[in-house]
């Protein structure tokens, strides 16, 4: 590993003003880890945070360093650590609960109010994100990966938790995936890895809408039977629409309104529509929704599945490979959001920190 004498950072100072710079070296204190990071995914919060200057009501009020989706190769330890080693490859947590407010002692960490989401601008001072060279995190929020692993891979374990955690809020209404007709709509990271969850979870069809052609033929490869261009293909959904639905569980991962309502339109009596994709205010169709007496269930974020990603990963039960479609050197970061912006071309586009 190579010894590196400066920390380059990719640092949003204001709507459409990314940088790359340099930062300070740090040292990692008791009960942390400095990771040489090797691999970044941009996720579409990066890219709202860069193009618009916030999230909503969440904005960007100091410079901030982007990026919840990394891996790489530990460093060094801090005083106390145990678990990890120097060396290893390493799948970072961006979540970092309080553990003392009300839902956190509820056994709903997902909804701490004190959480501390690394690279988002909640809160001030905003939380310092992954896409840097060198990362110093604590060793309880390092996952280690077997020996074979790529990089690129275990910088998925983020989006494939969110995923998981989707999964398991649908199964814990719905029961089990096996043996079930899935639709996903929105191809995005996201909805591509939620084919690959349904897949791995035994779904017996599964099938992806989108409007782009080069995300629904990523969505193929990670496992999806059917793949229909709503755009060009608007009858694409007819077998899955006919009588009354025959749909068991939809993920809707793209927050658009005419998503949804094929996701309603598809869905058999009793299915169960699990809303991961979020927006602003978005109609639904509520009287279809009563009338087949439709299951709404929400998923944000994860807990404890990041850590069954990161195994799903190391194992190879879930290949996140194929909807990696460009890795740039962050160097160029300001070509890479470009490219993760556009939709025709790009599923995931990740950052290597290897040169920097």
């Amino acid at each position: 590993m190579t010894e590196r004498s400066e920390n380059t950072v990719v640092i949003l100072h204001g709507q459409e003003d990314l940088k790359v710079e340099t930062r300070a070296l740090v040292a990692p204190g008791p009960g942390e880890v400095r990771v040489a990071v090797a691999a970044g995914g941009i996720c579409g919060s990066d890219l709202h945070y860069w193009l618009e200057g916030g999230i909503g009501t969440i904005r960007v009020r100091e410079p901030i360093i982007l990026g919840h989706e990394a891996a790489g190769w530990v460093e060094s330890l801090g005083e106390g650590v145990t678990g990890v080693a120097v060396g290893q490859l390493v799948a970072m947590n961006p979540s970092h609960p309080c553990g003392t407010c009300d839902f956190c002692l509820q056994g709903l960490p997902i909804h701490c109010t004190a959480m501390k989401f690394k690279g988002s601008a909640m809160y001030l001072p905003h939380q310092q994100g992954m896409f840097r060279s060198l990362m110093v995190i604590g060793a309880g929020q390092c996952f280690a990966l077997p020996e074979g692993i790529e990089p690129g891979a275990a910088a998925c374990a983020e989006p494939l938790a969110v995923c998981l955690h989707a999964a398991n809020r649908g199964e814990a209404v719905a029961g089990s995936l096996a043996g079930k007709t899935v639709l996903v709509t929105g191809a995005g990271p996201i909805g591509a890895l939620c084919v690959a969850v349904a897949r791995q979870r035994g779904a017996a069809e599964i099938i992806v809408t989108d409007i782009q052609d080069a995300t629904l033929a990523v969505a193929r490869r990670m496992g999806a039977d059917h793949a229909i261009n709503t755009a060009t293909t608007p009858e694409g959904l007819a077998p899955w629409q006919a009588v009354k639905g025959r749909v068991d569980l939809v993920f809707e991962c793209s927050a658009a309104a005419p998503a949804i309502r094929d996701a309603v339109s598809c869905l058999r009596p009793h299915g169960t529509l699990v809303q991961v994709g979020v927006a602003g205010p978005t109609p639904v169709p509520l009287n279809v929704m009563v009338g087949k007496e439709i299951l709404f269930v929400g998923s944000q974020r994860f807990d404890r599945e990041f850590a069954d990603a990161v195994a799903l990963i190391g194992s190879g039960a879930i290949d996140p490979r194929p909807m990696i479609t460009a890795t740039y050197p962050v160097t160029e970061a300001l070509a890479a959001f470009r490219a993760a912006s556009d939709r025709a071309q790009s599923v995931k586009v990740q950052l290597s920190f290897a040169d920097a």
